[in-house]
This record gives C-alpha cells, structure tokens and sequence, in this order.
C-alpha cells in the first residue's frame, strides 16, 4: 500500500481551497467591495472638516483617505474572515459534501487545511483589489495635493514681497517642504506593509473561527465567540499587565506563568496598531511587519493543529 506523499498532501490541499475560495464567491462575499468602493470614491471627492488650518487641507485628505480606506480593510477583512470560516463546516455537513470528502479518505488535517487556505485566498485578492483601489485614488488626489500646495505657496512667498534672490531661496525652501510633507502621505511601501498587517489580523482570526467552529453548535455561536476573543484581543496586553503587577507580591512565578499562557492562547491585536503609525505618515519598519507575520503563523498554526485535534475525535 503507497504512503500518502507531500505532494500528495499538498494537490489535496489546493483542491480543497479553490473548491472552498469558488463556493465562497459564489456565496456573493464580493459585495463587501462594492461598499467598500464607495468609501473610498467618496473620501476622494469629499474633504472633511480641516482641524489645522487651510494650509494643511490636502494633507488631511490625504491623511483621511488612508484612514477610511485600512479602517474599511479591516473591518471587512476581519467580518469575511469570521462569517467566511465560520460557514463552511455546518454548510459541508448540510450538503452532505464532507462526508464525500471524508469518504475517499482525505485527511482531516488536510481537509481543515484547505478550507482556511481557501478562505486566506479570498481575503487576500479582496484585499488586493481593495488596494488597488485605494494607491489609485490616493495616487491621484496626491497629484491635486501637490499642484494645490505648490500654488499656495507660490502665493505666500509672492505676498511677502521679497526680493529676488531673497525670494528664490525662501520659495525653494517652502516647496521642498510642501513635497516632502504631502510625499510621505502619498502611495508607499510602509503603506503596502499596512495592508499587509491587515491580511495577518484577518488571517489569525480566520484560524481562530476555524477552531471555534470544530465544537461550536451553530454558525451564530461561532460568529459571536469570534467577534467577542477579537473584541478581547485588543485588551489582552492591559490585561496582561494588570495581571502582572497584582501578583507581584508573593506570586511573580505564578503571573508569569499565566501571562506568558495567556499570550501564547490569546493574540494581542495591540501589536497592529503600527498599522496607525503609517497613516500619520510615519515608515513601518520592516522588522516590525515580520515580527507581525511570525505572529499570525504562529497563531495560524496553532488554532489549525488545535482544530484539526477537535476535527479527529469528532464522529459523523
């Protein structure tokens, strides 16, 4: 009798998820980017009340088209990720499909493997196209940026009536300034890296709804326990601390302990907030954005491995 092979394991795999990623497609998931499409089309061509005055308008635009744009990224990768994984077992099970898939046999491990691959590569393109969408509207309202800022400054330097050379030198400094201010708000890497970390948020959550969903009794208590440890993640680093410094008298081993479980348990969502940081316009270190994916494949392995523990004792 053959030994299954890595090859083998891996064509399993990759069926499954594309099986998974055209079932979700067809479920008509891609909705959430038409919504997303307006937000975006809309932060475009509306400017939002200016807090610093009329020199820095097109810098908050610019500034307020990132932030809708990730907030949007994030919200609608993070509700696919857990409505998206948490659908697939009970619907297999209704159609009667994982029985079949079971049947012929296909190891569990590589079943539940392919459902959350599936699932990855469909927030990935939404992802990307959401991107897409996004650089270009960001690139384009830069360039009006740009032109405005230019021309306020021409007109600044020309109300102050300086002479020539003494006008020359302050205009040079002034516009070397307005690009390097409005540059740093446009279309970049660390705002690549940005969209990226949102992947790894809803990648981590995705291999969380998966696990809930090996014991939970319906769609809705996996969805709501998913959105409640996701609520609880962005508190964990708090709690941690608080944790810490209570049983600091007596019981330090004892916190430690607890607190170094309850991270490898819980994932900490405050570390996406460098996500914030990008949109002020500062650089996302790159140290930082592969600290950010060691994270979500440490967690994406590990709710995985616990799922498929769950998923092998369960009988249907």
């Amino acid at each position: 009798m053959s030994t299954p092979t890595k090859g083998s394991h891996l064509g399993r795999i990759s069926v499954i998820a594309m099986h998974t990623f055209t079932q979700l497609v067809r479920m008509k998931v891609f909705y959430f980017l038409a919504v997303f499409a307006v937000i975006a089309i809309g932060s475009n061509f509306f400017d939002l009340p200016q807090h610093n005055g009329p020199e820095s308008a097109g810098v908050n635009v610019l500034r307020s088209i990132k932030s809708w744009s990730l907030g949007t990224m994030t919200l609608f990768s993070v509700v696919l990720s857990i409505v998206a994984t948490s659908i697939l077992l009970p619907k297999d099970v209704e159609d009667r499909t994982l029985y079949t898939i079971l049947a012929k046999p296909v190891p569990r491990l590589d079943y539940l493997a392919g459902k959350l691959l599936g699932v990855l590569i469909l927030i990935f393109v939404s992802l990307s196209l959401m991107d897409l969408l996004m650089t270009s509207v960001l690139q384009i309202r830069t360039g009006m940026v740009m032109e405005e800022q230019i021309a306020m400054a021409h007109r600044q330097v020309a109300a102050q009536e300086l002479p020539p050379a003494a006008a020359a030198t302050v205009l040079k400094e002034t516009l070397d300034s307005v690009k390097a201010e409005v540059a740093i708000h446009g279309p970049s890497w660390s705002l690549q890296g940005a969209v990226l970390a949102t992947f790894f948020r809803a990648a981590i959550m995705a291999s969380l709804a998966l696990l809930i969903s090996t014991f939970s009794t319906s769609t809705l208590f996996t969805t709501i326990i998913s959105f409640l440890i996701y609520f609880i993640g962005h508190f964990q680093a708090d709690a941690r601390d608080a944790f810490l410094k209570a049983g600091q008298a007596g019981e330090g081993t004892f916190s430690r302990l607890a607190s170094l479980l309850m991270s490898l348990v819980l994932p900490d969502f405050q570390n996406f907030n460098i996500i914030d940081a990008v949109i002020e316009g500062q650089t996302m270190p790159l140290f930082a954005l592969g600290k950010l994916a060691l994270v979500a494949l440490y967690y994406a392995l590990f709710f995985t491995l616990a799922s498929w523990y769950i998923f092998a004792e369960k009988e249907f």
